[in-house]
């Protein structure tokens, strides 16, 4: 890789930050600017591992940007710190962090000249209604279901409106999981929600679907490795020329009851599922099928292949959470 100037990570010890410090790391970059905000949780663990230079609070690291003291050069700036909670009510403090803050650090950023990689979700395509494609010119039609959605839809619109796309790499990343997510709570995949239901108890528990359409457990998601994901910024960093919106997935859709399937098989255990209702709080933005379209990011050069939802889970499962070292 090449090492000219610091890769700035926001994020940087929560899932995706995290496992791509380290997937940098293990390419021989070490030069590394971390800016997260730690609290008094456990998201520090994720870290242990990682070589860098620094870590700022994020606070402070917006702080020294606004106020000209970041006395680095920087090459890259990798923006992958949100407030992520798809149940997160205070749509003014999703603006203000999720897209203020986004917004002051792209423009920080490209001034200087810097490879800049945003993170979007595929919750900004709503139900679907539309389909999973990641052109540009089918922004207007995109109808996210909830506040966070909506914050991350409105940077897309934001670079969009800026001419930005073509210096900036958005990646809307489809259902992520993998090592380094324990910290989530309730935000944690239903990957990793499943293989600890199974040790408490032998049992999954899946929502069953209030759509005659879909049989319980039949819920459609694009499930993607969360080292997957690293790959793809990693490439991204050393391909400048590639920008715009990207879908990050599988482009398969696999079901839950898969899913589940699949965590029981890496644990070399027989499938034992209970379907109970979903919460009334979740039905009216409950998304039934995603699956990305993946042909930009092909288009753009990116080959590497996708790990299956069953590759993926075993390498999770049987890597880092049967093991006694969860992080990755």
């Amino acid at each position: 890789m090449n090492t000219r100037g610091v890769v700035v990570i926001t994020g940087a010890a929560g899932f995706l930050g995290s496992v791509l410090c380290r997937r940098l790391n293990e390419q021989g970059e070490e030069r590394l600017l971390l800016v997260d905000e730690l609290g008094t949780g456990e998201k520090w663990r994720n870290l242990v591992k990682c070589h860098y230079l620094d870590f700022l609070p994020k606070t402070e690291f917006l702080r020294r940007v606004t106020a000209g003291g970041l006395d680095l050069p920087v090459r890259a700036v990798v923006h992958l710190g949100a407030r992520s909670a798809t149940t997160e009510a205070d749509a003014g403090f999703l603006y203000e962090n999720n897209v203020r803050y986004t917004m002051t650090l792209c423009r920080w950023a490209l001034e200087r000249g810097a490879r800049v990689l945003v993170a979007s979700s595929a919750a900004t395509y709503g139900n679907g209604e539309h389909g999973f494609d990641d052109a540009p010119a089918l922004l207007p039609q995109l109808r996210p279901r909830n506040a966070y959605a909506w914050s991350k839809h409105r940077v897309d619109q934001w670079l969009a409106m800026q001419g930005l796309l073509d210096r900036v790499a958005s990646l809307k990343f489809f259902n992520v999981f993998g090592p380094n997510e324990y910290h989530k709570g309730p935000m944690r995949s239903v990957a990793l929600q499943a293989f600890e239901q199974v040790r408490a108890g032998g049992r999954v528990r899946l929502f069953a679907s209030h759509r005659d359409d879909y049989a319980d457990g039949g819920q459609l998601r694009d499930f993607v490795s969360v080292k997957d994901c690293a790959a793809v910024m990693a490439w991204l960093l050393e391909h400048p020329e590639a920008n715009g919106l990207f879908n990050v997935g599988t482009g398969q859709a696999r079901s839950f009851r898969e899913l589940a399937e699949a965590v029981f098989q890496a644990m070399d255990l027989p499938p034992a599922i209970d379907y109970i209702p979903m919460p009334e709080s979740l039905r009216a933005g409950y998304q039934y099928y995603t699956q990305a379209r993946m042909d930009r990011l092909r288009l753009a050069g990116y080959h590497a292949p996708f790990l299956t939802l069953e590759e993926a889970v075993a390498d999770y499962i049987r890597g880092h959470l049967l093991t006694d070292d969860w992080y990755y």
